[in-house]
This record gives C-alpha cells, structure tokens and sequence, in this order.
C-alpha cells in the first residue's frame, strides 16, 4: 500500500470516535475512547522512577498497543472471541495501518504491538499493568459520578493479583483506600473544569 501519513491519521481519528466496549455494555453515559484510554496510560508511563524502565518506549508502547482497534474495534471477552482469533485479527489491522507511513516508521510500530502482545520486555510488562490500572481508574470515577459506589466492581475483581510493578502495585493500593473510604475528587477540582460549560451536568470527575 502507498505510503500515505494523511489517510494513516484519519484511520488513527477513528479511536477517538471508538468507545470503550466495557463501558457501553455497562451503560456508562458518555463512555471514555480508546484514545482518551490510551492517552492517559502514555501520560502514567512518565511517573514511575524506575532506572530499569525506558519512559520513552512505555509511551510509545501505551500509544500504540490498542491501535488496531481503529479497524477492528474493541474485542472483549464477552464477545466470546479465542485469544488467538483476536489476535489474527488485530495484526492483520496493525500490518494494514503500518503500511500506510515511511517503512522504517511502519515496523518500529508493528514492533512496538508485537512487543506488547508477546509481553517480551520490562517495559511492556509494565505498560500491561498500566492497561489494568487506568481500566480500574476509570471504573472508580464512573462510580463517583454515577454515585454508584461498588456497582462496577466486576471490573475491579478481575485485575486482583495481576499487577506486578512495585509502583503500579502502590497505585492500586492507594485507590483501593480511596475507594473504600467513600472519598471523592473536591468540588472545587470539577468546578473550576465546567466553570465555562454551560448547561452541562457537573460530575466528579473528568469523562
């Protein structure tokens, strides 16, 4: 296919119009993208001090790692689909994207998702923990603004004993507490967010 940056962005568009399956099947009002998804995850990959880490390849990895799902959209388990299957479909999605830039662009990301999916390095150990931790993240502010506390817990149950880095192990620990306190984000946070939103519903945290 013809290197062509223009269409290659418009594809990527599309994960800013794919909303998260997991949340859709929940009824979650106005659910998160896979790029907002995504974008957080790259941002989490800057705060961990960890020597052994290359920052630079976890944001790549984060920014990449769901990609294909601009063309095939986000397969979950309840979609009853074999590991192996999704994984057939999405690397033919992320072959097609790749070939849409420069080569050399085009196999440092397919490289980045296989490295992903074959969970061959530190740091994609890592940005795996990071995908289960902005996932319980997120459950955590749509039970603040629904003012459903626990009724997402589903959610939280299947992450419990898969996170693996230290820094991530102490993030979950931390909303754990949060979350059992019954504690939410200050009013004053999200008021100084919808200050200039008329006629928008004020929530507690960010959609």
């Amino acid at each position: 296919m013809a290197n062509d940056p223009l269409q290659f962005l418009q594809v990527l568009g599309k994960l800013k119009r794919t909303e998260r399956a997991g949340w859709v099947r929940r009824g979650i009002r106005s659910p998160e993208s896979v790029s907002d998804h995504m974008y957080r995850m790259a941002i989490m990959a800057f705060l961990p001090q960890d020597p052994v880490l290359c920052k630079e390849r976890c944001m790549k990895l984060a920014l990449v790692h769901d990609m294909a799902e601009a063309l095939v959209g986000d397969i979950t388990p309840a979609d009853n689909i074999p590991a192996h299957e999704k994984h057939r479909r999405e690397e033919e999605a992320m072959k097609s994207i790749t070939s849409l830039v420069d080569e050399s662009v085009g196999k440092e990301i397919l490289s980045l998702w296989e490295e992903y999916e074959d969970q061959t390095s530190s740091e994609a150990k890592f940005v795996k923990d990071l995908d289960k931790f902005e996932m319980v993240l997120q459950a955590f502010e749509y039970e603040q603004e629904e003012r459903r506390p626990g009724h997402l817990q589903e959610f939280f149950d299947s992450t419990v004993g898969k996170f693996h880095h230290p820094q991530v192990q102490a993030w979950v620990s931390s909303l754990s507490l949060l979350r059992s306190s019954g504690l939410h984000v200050p009013a004053s946070v999200e008021d100084d967010r919808v200050d200039n939103e008329p006629h928008v519903e004020k929530g507690l945290s960010s959609p």
